[in-house]
Parts: C-alpha cells; sequence; structure tokens
C-alpha cells in the first residue's frame, strides 16, 4: 500500500469510490442513443454494447464530417442535459460507504487537504454529497461541467485544475477512483492513484490495467491511515 505521509492531499472520485450513488447508466445511453437516430446518425455508426460518451463523440464526429455544426451543437447539448436530468432523479437515494466521513475527517486532523474529482454535473454533486455529509469535508470538488469538455475526467487537465484549486501540485496529490477514466486521469497528471473495489472493477480488472495498489474501498484505507497515525479523533 501506498503510504500517505508525503502526499499534500488525498482526493476522490465520487460514485463508486467515495459514495454509493444511483445513477441510470443504462437510461442515460438509450436516450442519448435514441436522441442521435432522431437527428440522422445511423445506427451502424452507434454500438449500443458500448458506453454513451463514446457513441455521442462517434456520433458527433459522422454530423461534423456531414457539415451539420447545428445539428453537433443541438445533439452535444441535448445529451448534456439528459445526463443531467437522470442523475438528479435519484440524486435522494445516494449513501456514503462506510468510513467515508470519518476518513476525511481524519485527512483534515493530519493536515492534509482533501477533493472530489467527478465526471458528474456540479448540481449533482454537491447534493449528493450534501445529502451523504460529506460535502463540509471536502476542500475542493471539481465537476464534470466546471470546465469544457475537452478538459474533463479522463482528460488530466481534469487533476491540474484539481491541483490549482487545492495549490498543491499533482504529484502531490494521492487519487482514489473506481474507473478506468480515474486511472487514465491520473496517469496522464503523473498522480499516485489506488484502485477501489467498491464500484464496477474486480481485483483482476485492476491488475489487467497494472495497478498494483487496491483497497477494498475507503473504509479500509480509513483503518490503514488510523493504524499508522494513531493519534487523535
Amino acid at each position: 500500500m501506498i503510504s500517505s505521509r508525503k502526499y499534500k492531499a488525498i482526493c476522490f472520485d465520487m460514485g463508486g469510490t467515495l459514495l454509493n450513488t444511483k445513477v441510470d447508466y443504462v437510461k442515460i445511453a438509450n436516450v442519448i442513443f435514441d436522441e442521435m437516430v432522431r437527428v440522422g446518425v445511423p445506427e451502424c455508426v452507434i454500438d449500443r454494447n458500448n458506453g454513451y460518451r463514446f457513441n455521442l463523440e462517434a456520433g458527433i464526429c459522422y454530423l461534423d464530417k456531414q457539415g451539420r455544426a447545428g445539428d453537433v451543437f443541438r445533439l452535444s447539448e441535448t445529451a448534456k442535459r439528459i445526463e443531467k436530468n437522470v442523475e438528479m432523479e435519484h440524486v435522494e437515494e445516494s449513501e456514503s460507504f462506510e468510513g467515508s466521513l470519518d476518513l476525511l475527517k481524519r485527512i483534515h486532523f493530519l493536515g492534509k487537504k482533501t477533493g472530489l474529482l467527478t465526471g458528474a454535473y456540479r448540481e449533482y454533486a454537491v447534493k449528493a454529497c450534501k445529502i451523504c455529509g460529506v460535502f463540509d469535508e471536502l476542500d475542493v470538488i471539481i465537476a464534470r461541467d466546471d470546465y469544457v469538455d475537452s478538459e474533463a475526467k479522463p482528460s488530466p487537465k481534469a487533476m491540474e485544475h484539481l491541483a490549482e484549486k487545492l495549490n498543491v501540485k499533482t504529484n502531490e496529490i494521492l487519487f482514489f477512483g473506481d474507473h478506468i477514466y480515474d486511472l487514465q486521469c491520473a496517469e496522464g497528471s503523473k498522480t499516485d492513484f489506488i484502485g477501489v473495489l467498491s464500484g464496477i472493477y474486480n481485483k483482476s480488472d485492476w491488475e489487467d490495467l497494472g495497478v498494483e495498489n487496491i483497497v477494498s474501498s475507503v473504509t479500509d484505507f480509513y483503518k490503514d491511515l488510523l493504524a499508522s497515525t494513531n493519534e487523535g479523533p
């Protein structure tokens, strides 16, 4: 396990990592796919077994090559609206993983900063964090719509924005995540990474991606942190 001592900030992805969120990604994908077809993207361009963001990029590329700039803009804006609306449908069901709040408090007790880097939209992220009681223990939240789309996770620019807001360097952050997008963002920004098993990836998935530092959940990291720094609350 990576020692936390050398870091100035310990930061987290949100859904599947710090919080147990309830976003219906299948619904988002299906609604976006239907909208793509409605505006004239052929079914042969859409891979319904793949992620909707990958397909959206393919659809926008197709429309762009057709010289349909207006449809590109409309599809992009409609997709954002769909994502935001579906995210908010079950935000009240968000729960924190056991130990999440205690972990954030412990990090602050040790004089380190905390941050959240999420692919969710800000309205959803803030409300979910408030519902789960962790909002006040997060020094910085960077959400999907805080910057231009090209600088959202998995772009390393997302981590650079987080570091800038925390007033630290990216290599002074330890980042926890549950998805390859989290890993790609960390690797691209030279940020040390720990994969969690509380999201969609199992141990073999992480190992196949070359991740050596893995924890079952942030609860385990909290226990390790508590054991290694056994003064205070």
